[in-house]
């Protein structure tokens, strides 16, 4: 951590009020929050879902979402008062001397347009690059973020890439134009925990290259503890304590940050291996891929009733993919899969509507799984219509409950758009629309990424407690190995679309491991400020020894 003290204030921002409109309504979302960041300097935002991080940090831009507006305070960005400036003059500001990476990068890019001319945009517009010259540096940069073949990655369209490369590529989008700050709103969410960690190496070290400063909006604890100077910490819209990182760390005040700091206690009990019965969902030897490439390689593995595998691995090593061979997404070109023993039929378009209720898929991007036309009581209620056929008061009942078990009071959301939710609360009605089609088997596709960790072990807790009500079977795909040692029964570590290792979780994460495996273990972020550095030296002092 850096000492900023002696360097100028680049952003101010004075008892900050910014407040939502539901119908004819002006809720507040931020309440009176100060905020200072020195040029170079790394500020940390951390709070539950909901807290008003991302809008706060959006601010500082001199920006509100739709349905927002700051009602009250002053922001000062080097010298000039954003709420006085024209909206040419804050735009002429955007992309250029402030940037921004957004949490979902897959409901951020344009679908329409390749990499590489979305990245070259900003520079060019702005005068700073020429289109030849922005495209080289756009290479430079996604190699430094360590994106596969960078010569060529700018080339394809946004789809065309995982959610992880894609959430690398925005990074880099946004470094274009080397601003004074950049507003990182929860820009690893989407990395595996190996990615990750070469990620925040890049973003620190650029931040620290060209001094620049930067708000780092996250609910990972250990990442905010290598990547910010200071930390502040909000709860509903209000400050709840400031400080250096590591005294945050070592010695916070508040209870309520003390919470924040308590290390996830939540596990399940350890069941027996199971000997026994017919499987769920088995995966036989299945080849799948995209265009002539293969992505999955005669990959095997069974789920049982009542049992939950969490499958593991580096973006790209094919986990989703495996997901959308179960759903009939994506036909395999060899292999098959079975359901409770009888095979499925391997296009979704010939299963029975049966078949399809029974096996219901949690989507890691909320933004983009949520149609933003709808509100949550048709969301909610449609699967719950169309597979168990409910009208009328009953309907809305179900819809309601099911908003109770993720925590959202019915009164206040049941008429709420996407729009009007945290990434948080999005996600949580992801996982109600699965659970309303009342289905045998559920893939949960890295559904706590985008929760803090009070709000994640709650949903553990009620994906725990739904299995057992239910005898529901979980395929759980996730880079966090903490909500692995949580929930999780089996576990499957895929790499470069290969299953390397699998087995209970007592043995997979009780050695000797896979080398594989080793290299994930060991780079799952400590609470420590210090461990990004230590761990980068001593992985560089191995290669040099190599």
């Amino acid at each position: 951590m850096k000492d900023t003290t002696e360097k100028p204030v680049l952003l101010s921002m004075r008892d900050i009020h910014i407040e939502g409109r539901s119908e004819e309504t002006w809720s507040p979302i931020i309440k009176g929050v100060d905020l200072t960041l020195r040029k170079g300097e790394v500020l940390g935002l951390i709070g539950e879902s909901g807290a008003g991080k991302s809008t706060l940090g959006l601010a500082a831009m001199g920006f509100t979402r739709d349905g927002c507006r700051i009602s009250g305070g002053t922001i000062e960005f080097d010298g000039i008062d954003l709420r006085a400036a024209s909206e040419t003059a804050r735009r002429g500001l955007r992309g250029k001397r402030i940037a921004y990476v957004a949490q979902s990068a897959a409901a951020s890019f344009n679908p329409a347009h390749k990499l590489i001319d979305q990245y070259s945009e900003a520079p060019v517009q702005h005068g700073v690059m020429s289109k030849a010259e922005a495209e080289r540096d756009a290479v430079e940069l996604y190699r430094r973020m360590r994106l596969p073949n960078p010569e060529e990655i700018g080339f394809r369209y946004p789809h065309q890439v995982s959610g992880g490369q894609l959430q690398r590529a925005m990074t880099a989008m946004a470094m274009a134009c080397r601003p004074d700050l950049i507003i990182f709103d929860e820009p690893t969410t989407a990395l595996d925990v190996t990615t990750q960690i070469e990620v925040l190496a890049a973003i620190r070290d650029i931040v620290a290259q060209f001094d620049t400063a930067a708000i780092y909006i996250t609910h990972d604890l250990a990442v905010v503890a290598q990547m910010a100077d200071r930390i502040k910490v909000l709860l509903r819209g209000d400050e709840v304590e400031e400080a250096d990182t590591r005294t945050m760390l070592s010695a916070p005040k508040e209870d309520y940050t003390k919470s924040l700091w308590a290390v996830r206690s939540y596990a399940r009990p350890v069941q027996l291996p199971v000997t026994g019965g017919i499987p769920v969902v088995s995966v036989e030897n299945v080849t799948a891929g995209y265009g002539a490439a293969d992505i999955l390689r005669n990959i095997s593995f069974d789920i049982h009733k009542r049992r939950t595998v969490a499958v593991v691995g580096e973006s790209g090593s094919g986990k989703s993919t495996a997901a959308r061979v179960i759903t009939g997404l994506l036909p395999p070109r060899q292999g098959r899969v079975l359901f409770d023993g009888a095979p499925l039929p391997a296009d979704y378009r010939q299963r029975s509507r049966d078949q399809l209720r029974q096996a219901q898929m949690i989507y890691q991007m909320a933004d983009t799984a949520l149609n933003p036309k709808l509100r949550l009581r048709e969301l909610i209620g449609r699967p719950a219509q169309m597979y168990l056929g409910l009208q009328g008061k009953a309907l809305t009942e179900r819809i309601r409950d099911l908003l109770r078990l993720i925590e959202l009071e019915p009164d206040t959301y049941i008429d709420r758009l996407p729009s009007e939710l945290s990434g948080g609360q999005k996600q949580r009605v992801g996982i109600a629309r699965a659970l309303a089609a009342e289905p045998k088997f559920i893939i949960c596709d890295e559904v706590t990424s985008a929760l803090d960790q009070l709000v994640a072990e709650g949903i553990l807790k009620l994906l725990d407690r739904l299995q057992s009500e239910f005898d529901l079977a979980y395929m759980f795909i996730t880079h966090d190995l903490a909500t692995v040692r949580s929930i999780a029964d089996e576990v499957v570590v895929m790499q470069n679309g290969k299953v390397v290792e699998q087995g209970p979780k007592l043995e997979m994460f009780a050695p000797p491991h896979d080398p594989y495996t080793e290299l994930l273990l060991s780079s799952v972020p400590e609470m420590d400020p210090d461990w990004l550095t230590r761990l980068l030296k001593d992985r560089a002092a191995k290669a040099g020894k190599g």
